[in-house]
């Protein structure tokens, strides 16, 4: 079966699962609204967070966001020096944006959205939130091991719980591909 063209209250008709059901992915308009967002950086518990964001958005036709945060340079006193490191972190960021979004194309079958931001990473997240209504949960990976879950999650979940807007998905980085996998 392939894709049909659609007005306005249709709905698509895709390609179905083994269980007869239609393909999210082949319906644009199904979630279409459902944003989840991801904070990149480059540890493995963020891995294991962006799969599972991806499958989500895959199964539900929504929309994988990604947002890298550079923090501020200490060398602020020292112009040239501190521009460099502003320069050399935001580049970094766009490659690192630039390899996940194309990891999320191969996986959801649309390009995420990018955010780059500089500043606290907790702040900035909070601002895109509340700049972006379109984002509907927000996806973290946790450490699992002796250091604890990590900053951002421990801020989250304690005194900064009431500054969110949406929900929290928190995935643990013990769990394997197949058991992200089952889950969502």
């Amino acid at each position: 079966m392939t894709p049909e063209n659609t007005t306005a209250g249709q709905t698509t008709q895709g390609e179905a699962d083994a269980a007869g059901r239609p393909d999210p992915a082949e319906n644009p308009n199904r979630g279409a609204g459902r944003v989840f967002l991801v904070v990149v950086d480059e540890s493995p518990e963020m891995d294991v967070a962006l799969r599972f964001a991806c499958r989500r958005a895959r199964h539900t036709g929504g929309r994988v966001a990604l947002l890298y945060v550079t923090e501020p340079s200490e060398f602020q006193n020292w112009l040239t020096v501190g521009d460099l490191m502003r320069d050399e972190a935001r580049h970094k960021g766009e490659q690192v944006l630039q390899r996940l979004a194309g990891k999320v194309k191969e996986s959801v079958g649309r390009m995420p959205i990018l955010h780059l931001r500089e500043g606290s990473r907790r702040d900035q997240l909070f601002q895109l939130i509340e700049d972006e209504p379109d984002i509907s949960i927000l996806v973290l990976g946790a450490a699992t091991g002796k250091g604890g879950p990590g900053p951002l999650i421990a801020a989250l979940t304690g005194k900064y719980i009431g500054r969110l807007r949406v929900p929290i998905t928190i995935v643990p980085d013990s769990l394997e591909s197949d058991e992200v996998d089952s889950l969502s």
